[in-house]
């Protein structure tokens, strides 16, 4: 992992999220305990007293919620460090989690489960700890998504040797919630598990906002990355159904999926005008519909995030952003189509039928009594549907300034406004232009436009099985027989005698190979040795990984001396 004390912009919000959350978790117990006295006490002074220290302490808490608020959307130290004129993408911040102690359980468990000297075992287990120590500073980098994916699939090994689906291990698991900072904790590895994956999600969210966006390299990394994060975030929502932390919720999951897929779509559009848009009448009809689905995409975010129960723990100013970006890119595409109009007459030397199509599929309908190739052919109209779609992207325009400049945290992100503010000004700069006598008898309601986009984006599920992990546990023996939730005898010696040649048993399966065929009267059963029997060592060479064939060449190699062997039942 990186140095958690390096000053970098990343760690030092991660490090206050993380006091932030000690604050948060203080008036939690202090609002606990002060609603238990509520209810306890029946002296009228005490409940007055007590009445008082709640609302303090709620408001303490909201205020301690609002400044986590302004740790989510401090987007500017996510975005990368080259000069930009784009509107900001929205990361999501690492959960944060206490340390943990497997020493003591993990090695009792070795000694009581498994039989083993658990004191052997001491290297394995510090090594599983400096992994998930590591885990709580990833590198925001490919290294960094290899290294949490590495340690969830460490965590399925873990699971199956040392959490029996009986009992609890009395390892406490305590994560803080993204959004609320409330702690959540469990003893179970489920919250362990959804945890880390919410983490390669924020990470893939946190690599996507960094690319440089002023390059079609950049561009397809930041997509492919916010793919990513949606396919984590999915795979989360589907498998860990029941967490009890707010930010696991499948609700505010799919509202994640939704607003990181919104985020691709963002960067595709970026990716297409990024070599520059041409003033050319099939161009814009593209541009129209790609923006038109920007805005659409963007919409739906809005909405979703405006639902119970998600409304109440979803940052305020990401709802603000998702409406803001909604309202621009729809103001883009009516900026677009007034283009196509006001600055494109039918020549004759055009397709005239290309034309036709390709202009009536942005539209769902027409005002009352215009015909698309009619206004192709008329100056007049063409020009009133021009200005009525420009009057439409100036509305949409100052909305989204508007909003903006309701909302604290935005007003405060310079890019943002410059960003809004150029393209209103061009809206109005491009309505002035035009010709403006006949202006009040136009009663032309521009109509909306149809979204469509060529490049479909989709989830991309997380692809586990390209990291190699080795089980730290692995000289513990194969997890299909030395798990958790098998029970065995301790391992019994057997003293083995070969009488003429004949070792009185047969082996068979793989690794650990079992007794099998067993002479009830050869010396080795009248020693206790029964059928089904692991072999588990062989004159001292621990057997749980050999075959039937290196262990027959054991017996082999050691002629007609006794032998002696541990078995397990």
């Amino acid at each position: 992992g990186c140095n958690p004390l390096a000053e970098t912009g990343r760690s030092k919000l991660q490090n206050q999220r993380a006091v932030l959350n000690q604050q948060i978790l203080k008036a939690v117990r202090m609002r606990a305990g002060a609603e238990n006295l509520l209810r306890a006490t029946t002296n009228n002074k005490v409940r007055e007293q007590v009445l008082l220290e709640l609302s303090f302490v709620n408001s303490d808490l909201q205020i301690l919620k609002e400044e986590l608020e302004g740790l989510n959307i401090s987007v500017e130290v996510y975005q990368n460090t080259e000069e930009t004129f784009s509107i900001p993408l929205v990361p999501l911040g690492l959960k944060e989690t206490k340390e943990v102690d497997f020493t003591v359980p993990l090695k009792d468990f070795i000694l009581e489960h498994y039989s083993e000297d658990s004191s052997e075992y001491e290297d394995e287990i510090a090594d599983l700890m400096d992994l998930r120590q590591a885990c709580r500073t990833p590198s925001r980098d490919e290294a960094g998504i290899e290294m949490l994916i590495s340690y969830f699939l460490q965590l399925g090994y873990v699971e199956n040797r040392f959490f029996p689906p009986t009992r609890h291990m009395g390892v406490l698991f305590t994560w803080y919630d993204s959004f609320t900072g409330v702690p959540v904790c469990q003893q179970n590895l489920l919250l362990e598990k959804a945890s880390i994956l919410f983490n390669i999600g924020a990470l893939y969210t946190q690599i996507g906002t960094r690319c440089n966006r002023q390059t079609q390299a950049g561009l397809e990394n930041a997509v492919d990355a916010f793919q990513r994060a949606a396919g984590v975030l999915s795979y989360l929502k589907e498998t860990f159904t029941h967490t009890p932390s707010y930010d696991m919720s499948p609700a505010m999951l799919n509202v994640l999926v939704k607003m990181m897929l919104a985020q691709a779509q963002e960067c595709v559009f970026e990716q297409i005008g990024l070599p520059g848009i041409r003033n050319e009448f099939f161009t814009l009809v593209k541009m129209t519909q790609e923006v038109a689905k920007v805005g659409e995409v963007y919409m739906l975010v809005n909405t979703a995030m405006n639902q119970e129960p998600v409304k109440e723990n979803i940052p305020y100013s990401w709802s603000k952003l998702a409406q803001i970006k909604s309202d621009h890119y729809k103001a883009l595409a009516h900026y677009f189509i007034a283009t196509i109009l006001c600055d494109h007459e039918l020549q004759s030397s055009d397709d005239e039928d290309q034309q036709e199509k390709a202009l009536s599929q942005l539209y769902d309908y027409m005002p009352e009594g215009l015909m698309v190739l009619t206004i192709l052919k008329d100056k007049v109209q063409r020009k009133q549907l021009g200005k009525a779609h420009l009057r439409k992207a100036i509305v949409y325009h100052e909305e989204a300034l508007r909003v903006c400049g309701l909302c604290k945290k935005l007003r405060n992100i310079d890019v943002l406004q410059e960003v809004l503010m150029a393209a209103h000004k061009r809206s109005l700069l491009k309505y002035a232009q035009q010709e403006t006598e006949d202006d009040f008898l136009s009663l032309i309601q521009a109509p909306d436009i149809l979204s469509k986009t060529e490049y479909k984006i989709e989830t991309i599920a997380p692809q586990f099985s390209k990291v190699k992990v080795k089980d730290f546990f692995h000289r513990l023996g194969p997890l299909t027989v030395f798990s958790a939730k098998q029970r065995w005898t301790a391992p019994r010696t057997i003293r083995i005698h070969h009488e003429a040649g004949e070792l009185g048993f047969s082996l068979k399966g793989g690794s650990p190979v079992q007794i099998y065929c067993l002479d009830p009267v050869c010396a080795a059963a009248s020693m206790g040795l029964k059928e089904g029997d692991y072999i588990v060592s062989v004159g001292g060479m621990d057997c749980k990984w050999r075959g039937v064939n290196e262990v027959l060449e054991k017996f082999k190699s050691v002629g007609e001396q006794p032998i002696e062997i541990e078995v397990i039942s």
